[in-house]
């Protein structure tokens, strides 16, 4: 089975990026087709990346759980019509982790989170991941009560399935151009 991790984008106080992850998880495990794992940067010990005195110990670990990874299912949320500072330095740590896999989003924001979504697709292509066009966006205003309660609208989920069933064809199809480059780097 394919392993695919959702990938927690913030890092802030009062972020409501789990309840979000978690719900995605909860609707992914009941398709039973991959291993789905909440994975929280806020974990790891990851400082900005280069800033010199700083503990990065975080760093290897982190390059193990992304290297274990199949495929990835990102929550973004949008800070100032972009990703937040802890996604883009998690995705900066590492480079070949993240060659080669897929990526589906789910974003949150005023707007759904669309900008957000817009500058990390362009990041996702750099590290060669191949991201799916199903984008589940979720509204602060519709599927949130108060700005920190997640109370998705019933369509969401279907949204979210989409996303799945272009990602895990993608994920596998990504394995292939692993096992590709791989041939090739060793020839």
């Amino acid at each position: 089975m394919l392993n695919i991790g959702i990938v927690l984008g913030s890092t802030r106080e009062g972020r409501v990026s789990p309840q979000v992850g978690e719900w995605v998880k909860e609707l992914a495990d009941k398709r039973g087709d991959a291993n789905y794992e909440v994975i929280d940067i806020a974990d790891y010990n990851l400082p900005l990346l280069g800033e010199a005195g700083q503990d990065a110990s975080g760093a290897a670990t982190w390059s193990e759980k992304i290297a274990q990874m199949d495929g990835f299912i990102f929550i973004v949320q949008e800070y100032n019509h972009s990703i937040s500072a802890s996604l883009k330095n998690a995705l900066d740590y590492l480079r070949v982790e993240w060659n080669n896999k897929a990526a589906g989003i789910v974003s949150y924001g005023s707007v759904g989170g669309a900008r957000a979504t817009e500058h990390l697709r362009g990041v996702l292509s750099e590290l060669s991941i191949a991201h799916v066009r199903v984008h589940p966006a979720l509204s602060l205003f519709t599927d949130f009560e108060n700005g920190t309660h997640f109370a998705p609208k019933d369509v969401q989920a279907q949204s979210v399935n989409d996303m799945i069933d272009q990602l895990l064809p993608w994920t596998e199809a990504m394995q292939s151009v692993r096992t590709k480059a791989g041939e090739v780097a060793n020839n």
